[in-house]
């Protein structure tokens, strides 16, 4: 298990070596999600620059989510069996070297491969760091306020990768490929020595290949084919194959999971209520706020004529709402729980999205788009950390890297699916005449398909208040069947929901 470094149970203050664990961990994230969005607004750039079609400029943000999203399984399984420190370090300097590569690269298919490498290395960083810190921090307050700092971050990241974009591109397109590699170099080099060292689990019971081989193919095959469909259609024959061997691949590593003795996940951390609706909170929040942004960017570039900065400015409000937020987040949980602190954010999402459906070909942007971008910046800042406490709370050190993976994974392929039936709506709507408002009028559905998106997150999130106290901190969420009245018992502040 993790070196203590001598953790508070309390609000004490945290010692110098502690925080800069924290920052380190919270330097990786906020580069994972700042990737993630700042090359949306330079595509452009690329694609003149080195003369890529459309469909090829696709696979610089899928490529990136196809390593991504394809190997957290594996990645949050490796942190636990080889090391979350030595897992966490040695991706960071690859992300840092793919970044190099993508800053200097003068083709489309080393780009794309450069991406590729990136998104790789973000599927080890992201779960090996999230379980750095749930065995770093105790359990409840302490923990609570690392997160809340730590998912901020991220947050912030996602929302600052658009105004860094629109900065960096009016240079050139390839300072928002090597903007991250100083920062993870940076952030690698304070790693070695303030990140605390993790033993290995048990390695000695072996490793499950097969369930690593199968999970990450039917991910990898699955984020594959849905960034594909809108493209090949989703009712081609090549599309239902591909699902259809998604099924058989993720049945087999049903199967695999349920018979190995040390398996990739532990399928019994599903039967838990509060974990599975976090795993669908996070896919239904991300994915819709993906599938939004994506068209608000288009909106406003497209339609309305603004410019890249300009568009990147727009969403600025909602970063700064979260980064001011971000210390204060952890103090919320503690006094409200994670079920009504995940609700409230997503009516603050739903209400947002359901405002900005009034947009018109000249809006005013403090009277309609605004009061969108605050209410999806409190969203943010309330609904990401909570689900990703009530995600790890209660779930045994050994397995903090498979849980972390697993939420990481549906946050990703929660993106790829909504983004991808949110393009499909609006292709399918078309743009009628071509006219400004005929193509405002097909992106009226993909608006509403996010908002009916949110509707149903918040649907599922709202079954948790039954089962929560009123005197509760946290709500944990732990791996082990049949000691749900022990459990609760023996910590009269938690409810513990036992698998």
């Amino acid at each position: 298990m993790t070196i203590p470094l001598n953790v508070p149970d309390s609000h004490a203050r945290w010692s110098p070596r502690l925080w800069g664990t924290l920052l380190v961990l919270c330097a990786a994230m906020f580069l994972d999600a700042l990737d993630v969005s700042m090359v949306g607004v330079a595509l452009p750039s690329i694609a003149d620059d080195l003369g890529l079609t459309t469909s090829s400029l696709q696979w610089i943000v899928s490529g990136y989510i196809l390593g991504y999203g394809g190997l957290l399984l594996l990645g949050g399984r490796a942190a636990d069996l080889l090391g979350r420190r030595q897992v966490f370090l040695i991706a960071l300097g690859v992300f840092a070297l793919a970044s190099l590569l993508g800053g200097f690269v003068d083709s489309g298919p080393l780009l794309i491969a450069s991406r590729f490498i990136k998104g790789l290395s973000a599927a080890f960083t992201a779960p090996a760091g999230l379980s750095i810190i749930t065995t770093t921090f105790k359990e409840g307050p302490q923990r609570n306020r690392a997160l809340s700092i730590y998912t901020t971050c991220a947050a912030t990241g996602f929302s600052m990768g658009l105004v860094l974009s629109g900065l960096l591109t009016q240079l050139s397109w390839r300072w928002t490929m090597l903007l991250p590699a100083p920062i993870a170099l940076l952030a690698l080099v304070a790693g070695l020595k303030l990140i605390p060292h993790s033993d290995r689990e048990n390695t000695h019971r072996g490793y499950d290949l097969p369930g690593a081989v199968t999970g990450t193919a039917s991910m990898l095959l699955l984020v594959f084919t849905v960034v594909q469909a809108p493209e090949a259609g989703w009712a081609s024959a090549r599309t239902l194959l591909s699902f259809l061997a998604v099924a058989v691949l993720l049945s087999v590593f049903v199967a695999i999971e349920r018979r190995t003795a040390n398996p990739l996940i532990r399928l019994g951390v599903l039967r838990s209520g509060s974990q599975v609706r976090a795993q669908l909170g996070a896919a239904a929040f991300f994915g819709s706020y993906v599938g939004f942004q994506f068209l608000v960017t288009q909106y406003m570039q497209s339609l309305l004529g603004w410019s890249a900065l300009e568009t990147a400015l727009a969403f600025l409000p909602a970063g700064v709402l979260v980064a001011l937020s971000s210390t204060k987040i952890g103090d919320v949980v503690d006094r409200f729980g994670t079920p009504r602190v995940i609700v409230a954010g997503f009516t603050f999402l739903v209400v947002g999205y359901a405002l900005f459906l009034r947009i018109t070909l000249a809006p005013s942007y403090a009277a309609v788009i605004l009061p969108s971008m605050l209410l999806l910046g409190a969203a943010c800042a309330l609904t990401f950390p909570s689900l990703n406490i009530q995600a790890t709370n209660g779930v045994d050190d050994e397995e903090q890297g498979m849980v972390s993976g697993l939420l990481n994974t549906s946050i990703q392929v929660g993106g790829a699916i909504f983004l991808a039936v949110v393009t499909a709506v609006i292709t399918a709507r078309g743009s009628g005449d071509g006219s400004p408002q005929a193509v405002l009028d097909s992106y009226r559905p993909g608006l509403l398909v996010v908002t009916v998106i949110a509707f149903i997150g918040l649907l599922i999130t709202l079954t948790g208040l039954r089962r929560s106290r009123p005197a509760q901190h946290t709500v944990l969420v732990a791996s082990s069947a049949g000691d749900r009245a022990a459990a609760e018992a023996a910590a009269a502040e938690k409810v513990a929901v036992r698998d």
